[in-house]
């Protein structure tokens, strides 16, 4: 039996936990258990959690030294540092063969050891840019929905955690066993896309560049160049490339592209439109065009998008 020991902290998130549990540790009829769960912590006995109640662990440390499989299911707060004999634990394990394993915040504890450097990982998509920033050696992987490198992986945000765990499930005993857990979750084996596609959509503010963001918007349908956004506030292109630089970190043309794509994100959520009508009223005329660039900044087809975010 391969063994998969988690390491919980105060304050323990309920759901990162539950992920595991479900996947790793939750027998179930007719599918054959290769796994065992257990939960350790740093200090044995009561640990709150984010729900509120505590739950009871009355394994230490000492239980990581015998685990296949180390899980380090979310770690908030994020800047919480790692005691040194978690951390020892921790690359003790690493050293004789175990898996590391994350789930969302968890990868912050896992980049404390050192073995992320030089890596890829990734992280829950509010956490991307902190991550990068607390450790600049690690290289973060922003639309994924996890990575893995075989003996550490890290997932995205919460949920994606049981697409990581369903794909070292996948790794360790072939899709049909994974396919076996996953229908009895009532879940994909496998999920289409990264986490771009579930960040929310956000408009960037307008007023440093005299309405122009606004106006841009008002329009998408039409042929609008960057000759026409600059024409608009009177001023060379150039100059708007700047503008653009220094107020919104991006260029004209890259902005203009994603909002399109943000409008057809919105299209695809709230009406029926056929695919090619949403090209046309977002300015990307064909839905060739549409598919390929909607599939290059969000990671999945409109049609998956639309299957997975379609509002009533």
């Amino acid at each position: 039996m391969h063994r998969v020991v988690a390491l919980v902290q105060p304050v323990q998130s309920t759901f990162e936990l539950g992920c595991g549990v479900e996947v790793f540790g939750t027998p179930r009829g007719g599918v054959p258990q290769h796994y065992e769960f257990e939960v350790c912590t740093e200090n044995p006995g009561p640990v709150p959690t984010t729900a509120g109640y505590e739950i009871h662990v009355s394994s230490g440390l000492p239980a990581l030294s015998k685990a296949d499989t180390v899980l380090i299911p979310g770690w908030t707060p994020v800047e919480t540092p790692l005691s040194p004999k978690v951390r020892r634990a921790l690359l003790r394990a690493h050293e004789r063969g175990a898996r590391l394993v994350t789930i969302c915040s968890g990868s912050f504890a896992l980049a404390q050891t050192g073995l992320l450097n030089g890596r890829t990982a990734t992280t829950h998509w509010a956490r991307l840019e902190q991550l990068q920033r607390d450790f600049p050696e690690v290289r973060v992987e922003p639309d994924v929905l996890y990575v893995d490198h075989g003996d550490v992986a890290t997932s995205a945000g919460a949920g994606a955690g049981i697409d990581l765990c369903l794909h070292l499930v996948r790794r360790d005993h072939g899709a049909a066993h994974a396919a076996l857990i996953s229908r009895h979750m009532v879940m994909p084996t496998h999920r289409e896309g990264g986490q771009v596609q579930y960040v929310p959509r956000q408009v960037s503010a307008d007023a440093s560049l005299d309405g122009l963001l606004d106006w841009a918007g008002e329009r998408l349908g039409t042929p609008l160049s960057v000759e026409d956004l600059a024409a608009r506030l009177r001023i060379s292109p150039r100059t708007l490339a700047r503008r653009f630089a220094d107020q919104l970190g991006t260029s004209p043309g890259a902005w203009l592209l994603s909002r399109r794509v943000a409008e057809a994100r919105r299209l695809l959520e709230e009406t029926d439109l056929p695919v090619d009508a949403i090209a046309v009223r977002v300015g990307l005329v064909s839905a060739v065009n549409l598919r390929r660039r909607f599939r290059a900044q969000v990671g999945t087809t409109p049609g998956a998008y639309r299957r997975a975010f379609r509002i009533g």
